[in-house]
């Protein structure tokens, strides 16, 4: 029996409709999806021996191969659960009793007389050895071989697995057993049932990398890794298989990257000139000083800005330096040379501050527009109508026959009705808070002209090269003059009276606080704070002679606003809010942030929430309140309480919890990186360096199946 990539998941053996409706909603309909579902861990039950060494193994991961004795199913008496137990032995003639919770079934599958390998952790009690809930595998062997003439089953790395006897390394155990990502109703031996099924008889499996790179770079060939990812026959085979399948993936988003820039630099785009005396004067009409850091930023872009093909170019800052005055320099530049610009953000409340800022920032002249989906303002307030309705009506007509300058808005700047007279530049700021598509509508809506993303999630270097092939990369690493460093402690639970104590002088003092929670309600989930729950606790118990206000991401615009007007305004003392502030808020008197349920937070978000503060004169504070006794998570916060560089803590969040806590759900789905990951810097150097040698002399290349994937990936590019 063969099968295609192609094949349908219904036809293999053990698919009946209830598995195949539960295998979808996994994602899981083809071979091919099959084969590309990987394993998260390996359990290693190649460590086999026999029942009297039990006694010595307790907490280790074992294998033992024994004879079934007995096995019956009873009701526990006390949990009521549905207990199955067994009784094995081996051929030295020493027992082992196994135990399996609510698996009554396990009596018509398990007979006396069956040959076992059982695999899971010893556990001693006052009888003996046991095992609770094993892995368990049927063999078929002569129980005449002594298993002490097997021993041990764990190989030397490398070592040829055919010198071993005739024992049968089963699919769930005696080897590196594959754990995957499953769901409710589908168990570890059905995926690994399936998986076996058709990895050896994929017939259109087919290497795609050309064989000069697989050279370079000692890569086995894919089906080799494939088989080695989801079967690996020890660490050597498994490393081996993984970093094929890890330079497969970044090579190929690094193919899309070069494609990218070179279809970049075909495109024509609007030569914006530097108008040199005009910036000079903005620049020195500013209260304060530009850093280093700034100054380079803004150079880079003002070059960009006066080539012919578009720019594409990411300003990485952390919380804090600066960023928005280096977008309005070039926003400014773009307008004084006769093109309109527009500017996107992830969230009403920070598209309302752009709006606010520029307006103090840029010369009266320029006309700046606000659009989102319930607010619309025009600094000049003569050219709008009263009504919603007519508002977005005569802001489109403006947009269209140039009357405005600069449009700022939400995702609502990105409907079809929206057309430029003449576009120049788009700024989109929290880029990585758009989805890929969004993204890919803002750069195909308005295609050719030139491009600059910002972002406060500090990006490591390696990071940047992997998510932004096609993007130059402009950090500001520097903090502005005199911001005073943000103070912050990891509060343990015997201390919280002292910090709200403290919290309360600061209040009396003058000063304002941001209380942040995971959840907007309980309902959410009952392990974690939630922003109403917390609302009622602070201005009931702790704080009742105080003004609380809540704030979160589903309340309507009106009422976000007026919140955030009363907290600005200082009629509200405590602002409990979810991570709808995380980025963008500037009230320079709220001198504390208290973070609740610490823990759930990954350390970029942390840091945006502290970077929330530290924006005035005074000191300012970030308490962490934790929920965890987890010493991993408490060592996590400890880091992030002596550390205040977002681009050291960007890297440490890669190593500790993944790309997705970095730049969220988002972000990291429209990577699709299913087996490397963003520390593999290493890898992504290789992947890159031989990303451009391909395109570098593409039409070189005679390889036709490498040819047609090129073709296919050029098809599919877009600026990302």
């Amino acid at each position: 029996m063969t099968y295609r990539l192609c094949t349908n998941i219904a036809l293999l053996s053990g698919v009946g409709a209830k598995l195949q409706l539960k295998l979808k909603k996994m994602g899981l309909e083809s071979v091919q999806d099959l084969l590309f579902y990987f394993p998260f861990r390996y359990d290693d039950f190649r460590n086999l021996v026999s029942i009297s060494e039990l006694k010595n193994k307790a907490g280790e991961d074992i294998t033992v191969l024994a004879k079934l004795q007995m096995i019956k199913n009873r009701r526990g008496w006390k949990s009521k659960k549905n207990i199955t137990e067994a009784i094995f032995a081996d051929s030295n003639g020493d027992v082992l009793r196994v135990i399996w919770f609510n698996q009554s079934y396990l009596t018509k599958v398990l007979h006396p007389g069956d040959m076992v390998n059982l695999s899971g952790k010893v556990k001693l009690d006052v009888i003996g050895a046991q095992l609770v809930s094993p892995t368990y595998e049927k063999v078929s062997m002569n129980f005449g071989i002594d298993p002490t003439s097997i021993l041990p089953l764990k190989r030397e790395e490398g070592q040829d697995p055919t010198l071993y006897p005739s024992l049968k390394i089963g699919v769930h155990t005696g080897r590196l057993v594959p754990i995957y990502p499953t769901t409710s109703g589908i168990t570890q031996k059905q995926i690994r049932f399936l998986i076996k099924q058709v990895i050896s008889v994929v017939v259109d499996l087919e290497e795609w990398i050309p064989d000069n790179i697989l050279e370079d770079y000692d890569l086995v060939d894919i089906k080799s890794a494939v088989s080695g990812a989801h079967f690996p026959i020890d660490e050597i085979n498994l490393d081996t298989s993984l970093k094929r399948l890890k330079f497969g993936e970044l090579f190929t988003l690094q193919l899309k990257g070069e494609l990218a820039r070179q279809k970049r630099q075909k495109q024509i785009a609007p030569n914006i000139k530097f108008k040199e005396t005009e910036i000079k004067k903005f620049v020195q009409g500013l209260p304060f000083k530009l850093t280093s850091a700034q100054k380079k930023a803004s150079w880079d872009i003002l070059q960009d800005l006066a080539k012919d093909y578009p720019m594409n170019r990411l300003v990485s800052g952390d919380v804090g330096s600066g960023k928005t005055v280096v977008a309005g320099m070039a926003l400014l530049n773009t307008v004084l040379n006769d093109w309109q610009a527009v500017m996107l953000a992830p969230t009403e409340i920070l598209a309302t501050q752009h709006f606010n800022s520029l307006q103090q920032m840029l010369p009266k002249k320029i006309v700046i527009g606000l659009l989102t989906k319930d607010n619309i303002k025009l600094a000049n307030k003569n050219m709008l109508e009263t009504s919603s309705i007519g508002c977005k009506k005569r802001i489109k007509e403006l947009v269209a026959n140039g009357g405005i300058d600069i449009l700022i808005g939400t995702h609502a700047v990105l409907s079809a009705d929206i057309i430029f007279k003449n576009l120049g530049l788009v700024v989109v700021d929290e880029q990585h808070r758009f989805g890929v598509e969004q993204r890919k509508m803002i750069k195909e809506k308005n295609e050719g002209v030139h491009f600059l993303s910002m972002t406060a999630t500090p990006i490591p270097r390696s990071l940047a090269l992997t998510l932004y092939g096609d993007l130059e990369i402009s950090p500001i690493d520097e903090m502005p003059l005199g911001r005073k460093k943000i103070l912050t402690r990891l509060v343990p639970k015997n201390k919280r009276s002292e910090a709200y104590k403290f919290i309360k002088e600061k209040i009396k003092a003058g000063r304002q606080v941001f209380v942040i929670c995971p959840l907007v309600d309980e309902q959410e989930g009952n392990e974690k704070k939630s922003v109403l729950s917390e609302y009622k606790k602070l201005s009931q118990e702790i704080y009742p002679d105080l003004r609380v206000g809540y704030l979160y991401g589903k309340m309507k615009s009106a009422e976000k606003e007026k919140v955030m007007a009363k907290f600005k305004n200082k009629e509200i003392d405590l602002l409990v809010s979810t991570s709808v502030i995380e980025v963008g808020v500037d009230v320079p008197n709220a001198v504390i942030m208290m973070i609740e349920g610490a823990e759930n937070f990954g350390l970029a978000q942390l840091h945006q929430f502290r970077g929330r503060v530290g924006r005035g004169v005074h000191q300012s504070y970030c308490f962490l309140f934790a929920e965890t006794d987890n010493i991993d998570s408490i060592k996590r916060l400890e880091y992030f309480e002596q550390l205040d560089n977002g681009f050291k803590l960007a890297e440490k969040d890669l190593e500790t919890r993944g790309p997705g806590e970095v730049y969220g759900k988002k972000q990291s789905g429209g990577m699709k990186l299913k087996i490397a990951k963003l520390s593999d810097k290493a890898l992504i150097q290789k992947a890159r360096k031989a990303a451009q040698l391909v395109i570098l002399n593409l039409d070189n290349w005679t390889d036709k199946k490498f040819k047609q994937r090129m073709k296919r990936l050029a098809t599919g590019v877009h600026l990302e």
